[in-house]
């Protein structure tokens, strides 16, 4: 599995009814990565699908574990959070995921613009993220 989809699917996971918001009305729903040529004919007693409040999900884990991270603004902490491998190859590979496009050589630049990309990959992937943490 890729890095970003690590870090999705781990905060994905952590989600729990008390961690997840309905969409917004007249918001689309996270593609399930299936079609159907019968669009428009799901039942209405489905309801749709609930998105998976970030921030609270990490605030959560942070709460939990304890060395101090700063998941908020630190791509290497946010790794760090969700148990998964911070170190510079792993930041270059996600990079590279993400099509990043600046000098590799320059990690302080490459973080900030990785965590601003992984938060924008998560709200495009159904979670629910603050503004702040995607600009």
């Amino acid at each position: 599995m890729s890095v970003l989809g690590n870090i999705v699917s781990t905060i994905f996971s952590h989600g729990t009814a008390g961690t997840q918001t309905p969409p917004k009305a007249g918001g689309s729903a996270p593609s399930t990565g299936t079609s159907s040529s019968t669009a428009g004919s799901a039942s209405p007693s489905v309801p749709p699908p609930s998105r998976v409040d970030v921030e609270a999900v990490l605030t959560k884990l942070a709460s939990q574990n304890r060395e101090k991270l700063d998941w908020r603004r630190s791509i290497v902490d946010l790794m760090k959070l969700l148990n998964l491998d911070s170190g510079l190859s792993a930041r270059k590979e996600l990079a590279h995921e993400l099509h990043y496009t600046g000098d590799a050589k320059d990690s302080a630049a490459m973080n900030i613009w990785l965590h601003k990309q992984v938060m924008v990959k998560l709200a495009e992937n159904g979670g629910k993220v603050p503004d702040d943490l995607k600009n």
